[in-house]
């Protein structure tokens, strides 16, 4: 099995170093080659996302990906920013599933912004469409407004758009999930106010009549939001865009106590995997041995986490950070970290995989940059 090691920036070089050493000690065998990705990569080669590295990742089975991103890139042109790298890599790798839990652990229900009774036991599975909506869809740009309220200002514009075959796949993966887990399928949409999602909700109706074993429910993303605040245990898998995916799966996230605890993995068709933390690069503290790794360990490549189609389970369970969190971490009330946060730990070591300390560490969020796209 090969896997492209892409640390990125910031704390992402530290985690990926943690989530190695776990791969190294499993007694599995691994080809492991590593490249530059995001603002280190357009240091030295003049692009976030050089040819050598996307050609890595292409030949890869999986791709195991820190973060990027760090705030003196941000005046940079757009396609040079660090974060059109993750970007590309979705859209070079058909990376068209991302899985996105939030599970909020015993040892840190009492770090979340809601009561413990509201998430206690919480386990939510947050799946987005990765590689189409509006952060894809064409034209885009800025002109001179041909109509509107303002003809002949400057605007810009971007164009939301879905096929038929790009919801039918995305809708199918959820309920694939959904029969492993709940039997219960939230699909979140606009349809009263935006026509690409009135047509989104037909399509995912029709697949559904596919699994009559399992539930489905439509929901509104603004009354999603809401509910995920109100009663977040209501929910089992939600389905929905990108951009609705982008911003539910960091508010889910923020349930659970710390974004900077939770996995992400996003498949294509043939099941080759980016697995990253869902936390940014934090790059306010980058460099100092602080970076909690628990993120990437959990949805390591050789876990295999979901298949896109056939067998599998549709996410790591809460056993699995559980376990690391009940043999390494005591949580003191971390600060809620809003987008981008990186999630770290002071202790006298480097990381988990290297400690031997049995003092537990101190679970703390950063105010990093974002990441998290």
């Amino acid at each position: 099995m090969k896997i492209a090691i892409l640390p990125g920036d910031g704390i992402g070089t530290e985690i990926v170093a943690e989530a190695v050493k776990v791969l190294n000690v499993l007694d599995l065998k691994f080809e492991m080659e590593t490249a530059d990705v995001g603002g280190v990569a357009y240091d030295k080669h003049g692009h976030p996302l050089p040819e050598a590295t996307l050609k890595l990742a292409k030949e890869a089975d999986a791709v195991l990906f820190g973060a990027v991103g760090d705030w003196k890139y941000d005046k940079l042109e757009r396609q040079f920013r660090p974060e059109q790298a993750i970007l590309g890599l979705r859209k070079n790798l058909g990376l068209f599933a991302n899985f996105r839990p939030a599970i909020c652990y015993e040892q840190l229900t009492h770090a979340s912004s809601l009561k413990p009774e509201l998430v206690s036991g919480l386990d939510i599975l947050i799946i987005r469409e990765l590689t189409g909506d509006i952060y894809f869809g064409q034209p885009r740009g800025r002109r001179t407004a041909p109509d509107g309220n303002f003809p002949g200002a400057e605007e810009a514009f971007d164009t939301m758009r879905y096929t038929r075959p790009e919801i039918e796949r995305i809708a199918h993966v959820a309920f694939q999930a959904a029969r492993k887990r709940g039997k219960k399928v939230t699909s979140v949409d606009k349809a009263n106010v935006l026509e690409t999602f009135q047509f989104w909700k037909d399509v995912v109706t029709e697949v559904g009549q596919q699994y009559p074993n399992v539930k489905l429910d439509h929901m509104y993303v603004d009354n999603a939001a809401m509910q995920l605040v109100k009663q977040p245990k209501s929910f089992d898998v939600m389905v929905t865009g990108n951009m609705f995916g982008d911003i539910l799966s960091d508010a889910a996230a923020m349930l659970t106590g710390s974004i900077g605890m939770l996995p992400s993995a996003s498949l294509n068709a043939s099941n080759q995997g980016l697995y990253e933390p869902s936390h940014g690069s934090a790059p306010d503290i980058a460099g100092k041995g602080i970076a909690n790794p628990l993120a990437l360990p959990q949805p390591a490549p050789s876990r295999r986490p979901h298949r896109v189609r056939g067998e599998g389970r549709a996410v790591p369970g809460p056993a699995d950070g559980g376990h690391l969190l009940r043999r390494h971490t005591e949580s003191r009330h971390p600060r809620n970290g809003r987008r981008g946060r990186g999630c770290h730990y002071q202790e006298d070591h480097q990381g988990l995989a290297s400690s031997g300390s049995s003092r537990p560490p101190r679970l703390q969020t950063s105010r990093g940059n974002t990441g998290s796209n």
